[in-house]
């Protein structure tokens, strides 16, 4: 993969532009595209020493501050950065400048699902508000007269993690019945993206999907017992619009089970000796 990449992107000299670049996700990002031999420029909130073949640029997509002198004279954009509130505002901030700067190509990561999973009511909004948002994003870019590409992969092993590191803070586990995940791991995703922004636009390509569907109950039981912990699971109905479009696998596509590595193998890998 490195070596195609390399092919694809030794012509292009002028940085790329990774927005979230310190995130988990960005931070892969920005280390593929070194690996294939690009200069990468990334937006961070905070400010940050240059590194071999890394430029920072201090900024926030969702106060539009900094992100004009980040476009400057910019090819690629890979926009790694999000929120579950404010991603249609970064988005628009984000072409904002982009097309002041010219027409770069703009590579965008939504989520599967995005135009699947209808959010209409308080309770959608609240329980899944990050799909409707990342759709949001997805049209202003699609929409924004720049070559574009949007990748929608599926949840990351990363942020599952997460929230089952949350969750288990708790003596006793209310889990929404008949919720699946089918999650991939975000090195592959980065993989994926850096490849992508290397080649032609591409408008909406194909979902990216782990191996393996998952119930909730299942990926949580796996961390407990990956991390030494027991605790009660409590089935628990999750009503609205949106939830019944996630029990019918709206957030899943086993069509595109592109990914390798299983939750198993990330979790033996990322708790270690956790207890």
């Amino acid at each position: 993969m490195a070596a195609a990449i390399g092919e694809l992107g030794g012509a292009m000299r002028s940085p790329i532009l990774v927005t979230g670049g310190t995130g988990t996700l960005g931070r892969s990002v920005v280390r593929r595209l070194q690996d294939a031999g690009q200069e990468v420029r990334v937006l961070s909130r905070s400010t940050q020493p240059a590194t071999v073949g890394v430029e920072y640029e201090t900024g926030d997509l969702s106060r539009d501050v900094g992100i004009s002198a980040a476009v400057d004279g910019i090819g690629i954009i890979v926009n790694c950065a999000g929120s579950a509130r404010h991603d249609r505002e970064q988005a628009e901030a984000l072409v904002r400048a982009a097309t002041r700067a010219g027409t770069p190509h703009l590579v965008y990561v939504s989520v599967v699902g995005a135009d699947r999973i209808p959010v209409t009511s308080a309770i959608d909004r609240a329980m899944f508000g990050y799909f409707r948002a990342k759709l949001a994003a997805e049209r202003v870019v699609a929409e924004s007269g720049l070559p574009w590409t949007t990748l929608r992969p599926s949840q990351f092993y990363q942020s599952l993690l997460l929230v089952a590191r949350k969750m288990t803070r708790l003596p006793v586990l209310p889990v929404p019945t008949r919720v699946s995940f089918q999650p991939i791991d975000s090195e592959e995703v980065a993989a994926r993206l850096a490849e992508l922004a290397l080649g032609p636009p591409a408008a909406l390509v194909p979902e990216m999907a782990g191996p393996r569907v998952y119930e909730m109950a299942e990926l949580l039981r796996s961390y407990l017992r990956a991390s030494h912990r027991h605790r009660l699971i409590v089935p628990m109905r999750v009503p609205g619009r949106a939830a019944r479009a996630v029990k019918a696998g709206a957030n899943l596509a086993p069509q595109h089970a592109v990914g390798h590595r299983t939750w198993e193998a990330f979790l033996a890998q990322a708790l270690g000796g956790e207890a």
